[in-house]
C-alpha cells in the first residue's frame, strides 16, 4: 500500500451523515488524507469545510464524484482547472462522457467506490 497522502476533492459533498459523501470525507480524515469539499451549501463536516464555490484549489489528486451526471456537466471546466490525476465516479455518478473527456486530459476515470478503495487500502 502507498502511505503517500492523496488530496482530495470531494464533489457533491453533504453534511448530512446518511450520504455517502459524508461518510467519504470522514473516512478520508480517518486516513489523514487532506480533503476539500464542494457541495449544494456552506457547512461542515468535523475538520472539512464544504464550500458552494468552485474554488481553485491546489495540487488536488483526485476528485471523487457524488453527483448524478445531469448535475457533473456545470463542474466540468472546474474539475479540468484542478488538473486532479484521477477522477473516481462513485456508484450512480459513472458518466461515459466525463470519463472520455479526462481520458483526453490524461486524467484517470475510476467507476469505483470511495469507501471500498480506501477500507481495502487501494486508495
Amino acid at each position: 500500500m502507498m502511505s503517500d497522502k492523496k488530496k482530495t476533492l470531494v464533489l457533491g459533498a453533504s453534511d448530512n451523515p446518511s450520504r455517502y459523501s459524508y461518510l467519504a470525507i470522514r473516512k478520508l480524515r480517518s486516513k489523514e488524507h487532506p480533503v476539500v469539499a464542494v457541495g449544494k451549501s456552506d457547512t461542515q463536516v468535523d475538520d472539512v469545510s464544504i464550500t458552494k464555490e468552485k474554488t481553485p484549489f491546489k495540487d488536488i489528486d483526485t476528485v471523487t464524484l457524488y453527483l448524478n451526471p445531469a448535475h457533473q456537466r456545470e463542474y466540468y471546466d472546474y474539475i479540468f482547472s484542478l488538473n486532479p490525476k484521477r477522477i473516481i465516479f462513485n456508484p450512480g455518478a459513472e458518466n461515459a462522457e466525463l470519463a472520455e473527456l479526462a481520458k483526453e486530459k490524461n486524467i484517470e476515470p475510476m467507476e469505483a467506490c470511495t469507501l471500498v478503495l480506501l477500507s481495502t487500502g487501494q486508495y
